[in-house]
């Protein structure tokens, strides 16, 4: 009787692990594309050497989304969510119209 007691905590506690780890494991959000409608509408670019600054006039060479207020990542991040564009990741050296620098 004891073995069975034994074993069946080894597999509980075992269970419980896997299930807290599978849950703490997440999909990392996919990487917005310039594409994409939303990103388009913004005039989003993943590189802001790209911008073109005839359609863009009020673009600078300071601007970059690692250093806008709606990036929701450190400043150092490569790659981070930003709150225009929902859950989907932009580049921190991109830049869109919506720019706004971080206070």
């Amino acid at each position: 009787m004891r073995t069975l007691r034994r074993t069946f905590m080894i597999h509980s506690i075992g269970a419980a692990a896997l299930a807290i780890t599978g849950r703490s494991v997440r999909a990392a959000p996919a990487q917005l594309q310039e594409s994409d409608p939303a990103a388009q509408a913004l005039g989003y670019k993943a590189d802001a050497a790209h911008v073109d600054r005839t359609k863009y006039p009020r673009f600078s060479n300071n601007q970059r989304c690692a250093n806008c207020q709606f990036y929701q990542g450190k400043p150092t991040d490569a790659n981070a969510l930003c709150a225009l564009f929902g859950a989907r990741q932009v580049s921190g050296t991109g830049w869109c119209n919506a720019y706004q620098a971080r206070a």
